[in-house]
């Protein structure tokens, strides 16, 4: 770029350039286009031997930004033009080292433009492209998943989007017949579906639900761990198979009595140390992945393809269950697997004489998982009594699942420490210090009198049954099931109410045999304490206590008697009386009395 309306001598005269320095700043300024900087190589007469060490050093510093520019730049040999329109400084020609090259007023002018800034701020550019671009690149461990076939680098959006956790809808089913269809996570454990379910069916949660595995054509069924996916296990279920919700206390009763449940006979290092082991130890053995606990004795096994049984010792450890073939020896040459423990579940056999011809009622069977609705691979096993059944069936799910069996157990124990004050109620008076009152005047009363406190407190109690039995009869006959116990319409009687309070408690089964009671009680858990109450078959006025004491089931009669024309209950032939059933009850929860063991738990059947 060239000065306006100046030929080229013009610069090259020395009285041209005095004249041209001794003009005023604002002319000079007039002179130049618009963009133009002042040169900082202007020749004065003052400063003549500076003139050459400034264009060495303008010289050195282009040669310089030349050579850096050459080795990161990534063009080809023909150099594009820059954005001014002026050629690269690759094209220029560099001067010779240590000679001054005439140069024009032009080029002076030239390299006093804006050129260099504009090529150095690409230079930084190009620069920090190239410290990226040298940089290793991350080998790309999954090239398939890359949208482009051929690149070796994960690229933005290469990865699968994640997807949403897909729902099922699972249909369970009460004892009493009735279902409901719940959605479900593919996640969803079998604890999660049980608290979920208690949870719209307002049940007490204390941990005692469970669900279970039904297979009505095969006669099985198996309560699931809490730690077992839904949608797992359902998927290796038949079409009839269904799951049940119900109750069961014996689930993780084993870590609170374990020597109910192994006896000494039937566990090997019992024997060798003489039944000298505790119960702590018991359980590590079996929860210690290092030790080798061991279960045996004999068991009807039916043959493969045959209705028949045989009976042989069996032994049960951690690689499956075997077989002698040889009596009662346990040398490796005598002993022949029968079953895996990894890959199948162990069930209780339901009617096992029914549809197996089993040698008794306590049956059990080993299921491998890929087995739905065939029973040629079914490994059937018969005991001799419900003790031993319940110690082959406690081996095994300690041997498959050792420790985590464990935490399942003491999960809900730790959630029930953590939260204290949800569980128990918090009094702000000690229960010493509450008194008797009456409201049935205007002005509530302290009721000083113990007898009248007494009679009040009757009074009471007397109302509260007779609303809870209107209660009870609205929701009969909103069920439209006509109840004709009262034989009249005349006011509620004392006595005629007593003989019928107890239908509304959980615990009365009403009229029910004795072999359903039986399956009742065993569904629910062979435990001590398990107790329902049900209508006597052999007398019409009379009721029947079946409780559970030492897995075994037991019945006692309950018989009504007179006394002072009101009528009472007496499980102890009339030594201790009660007014009703409910009563009778409360009384031995807290006392064991005539009976073996206290009552502890109910059987209870919700509707879903």
């Amino acid at each position: 770029m060239a000065l306006a309306g100046c030929p080229d001598s013009f610069l090259h005269l020395p009285y041209r350039i005095d004249n041209v320095d001794q003009t005023s700043a604002h002319g000079r300024r007039d002179l130049v286009e618009p963009g133009f900087q002042e040169p900082s190589n202007r020749i004065s007469l003052n400063h003549q031997d500076d003139d050459v060490d400034l264009e060495a050093l303008v010289n050195d510093m282009n040669s310089s930004f030349e050579s850096l520019y050459s080795t990161c730049s990534m063009q080809s040999e023909t150099a594009p033009l820059l954005q001014n329109g002026q050629l690269s400084r690759s094209q220029l020609p560099s001067p010779a080292p240590g000679a001054l090259q005439p140069t024009s007023p032009r080029q002076r002018v030239q390299r006093s433009q804006p050129v260099r800034i504009m090529a150095v701020r690409r230079l930084q550019e190009e620069e920090q492209q190239f410290r990226t671009s040298s940089l290793p690149a991350i080998p790309n461990p999954f090239p398939e998943l890359c949208s482009p076939a051929s690149s070796p680098v994960l690229a933005p959006g290469s990865l699968p989007q994640s997807q949403p956790a897909s729902k099922h809808d699972v249909k369970v089913f009460s004892e009493d017949g009735t279902s409901k269809v719940v959605e479900i996570l593919a996640d969803m454990t079998a604890r999660d579906l049980c608290q979920l379910l208690v949870y719209k069916s307002h049940c007490v949660d204390d941990n005692s639900w469970t669900l279970v595995e039904h297979h009505p054509h095969l006669g099985l069924e198996r309560c699931l761990e809490d730690h077992e996916l839904i949608v797992q296990v359902e998927s290796t279920m038949g079409s009839e198979s269904k799951f049940l919700f119900r109750k069961n206390y014996a689930k993780y009763e084993f870590f609170k009595n374990p020597m109910n449940f192994f006896p000494e006979q039937m566990v090997a290092w019992c024997q060798q140390t003489n039944g000298s082991i505790p119960q702590s130890q018991l359980l590590q053995n079996f929860l210690n992945s290092s030790s080798c606990p061991e279960i045996q004795g004999f068991l009807h096994v039916k043959e493969l393809g045959r209705k028949s049984w045989k009976k042989l010792f069996m032994c049960l450890r951690r690689s499956g269950l075997y077989c002698s073939t040889k009596g009662t020896s346990k040398e490796p040459r005598h002993l022949q697997l029968l079953a895996d423990l990894e890959d199948s579940n162990i069930f209780s056999l339901i009617a096992g004489k029914k549809l197996y011809n089993a040698p008794a009622e306590y049956g059990f069977c080993i299921k491998p998982n890929r087995v739905r609705n065939e029973t040629k691979e079914l490994r059937l096993l018969c005991a001799e009594d419900e003790q031993s059944r319940t110690c082959w069936m406690t081996a095994f799910r300690l041997l498959k699942y050792g420790m985590l069996l464990y935490q399942n157990y003491r999960i809900p124990q730790q959630r029930k420490a953590m939260l204290p004050h949800f569980s128990t109620p918090v009094r702000s008076v000690s229960e010493n210090s509450l008194v008797a009152m009456d409201f049935s005047g205007q002005i509530g009363r302290v009721i000083e009198n113990p007898a009248e406190a007494q009679s009040a407190a009757l009074e009471e109690g007397h109302a509260w049954r007779v609303a809870i039995f209107s209660s009870f009869l609205f929701l009969q006959s909103k069920r439209s099931t006509r109840m004709n116990i009262l034989g009249s319409q005349s006011p509620l009687h004392p006595s005629t109410l007593s003989t019928v309070i107890h239908r509304t408690q959980h615990w009365f089964h009403g009229r029910i045999s004795r072999e359903e009671s039986h399956r009742i009680i065993k569904q629910q858990g062979l435990v001590d304490g398990l107790f329902l109450l049900r209508d006597s078959q052999s007398n019409p006025k009379a009721f029947v206590l079946t409780l559970c004491h030492h897995q075994k089931i037991k019945h006692f009669q309950i018989l009504p008697c007179e006394d002072d024309g009101q009528i009472f209950f007496s499980l102890d032939d009339g030594n201790t009386k009660f007014s009703d059933l409910i009563q009778l009850v409360e009384f031995y929860q807290l006392n064991k009395g005539v009976l073996p063991c206290k009552l502890k738990h109910h059987c209870i059947r919700v509707a879903l």
